[in-house]
């Protein structure tokens, strides 16, 4: 694994900004959780049920991490991982096979 440096995002969390330090490498992965937390978060408040932005957050946590808990396969696999596992080797073999059109041509 390389060594990334660490770079700081500002990013937006129910109309709040926050500052949060991230691996170069993982920037783009970040940015997808604050897209799901704040998606989660604005759904949440919409209910009407839950009334506080420290509760929408803790709701919203709580919700995350239950079907995070449900991707997980009996015996100890998890789904994220697998998939994660998958897509470094299909971007392998891309790149690889990318490198090989000259042999069939």
């Amino acid at each position: 694994m390389s060594e990334a440096g660490i770079k700081q995002l500002d990013v937006s969390i129910m109309g709040r900004e926050f500052r949060v330090a991230c691996p170069d490498d993982e920037e783009a992965t970040l940015i997808q959780a604050v897209e799901l937390l704040d998606q989660r978060m604005h759904e949440i408040r919409a209910s009407g049920k839950v009334v506080g932005l420290e509760k929408i957050a803790i709701m919203a946590a709580l919700n995350i991490t239950h079907e995070y808990l449900h991707t997980r396969v009996d015996g100890g696999f998890d789904i994220a991982t697998i998939q994660r596992r998958i897509a470094s080797m299909n971007s392998t073999i891309d790149a690889v096979m990318g490198e090989q059109t000259e042999l069939f041509s």
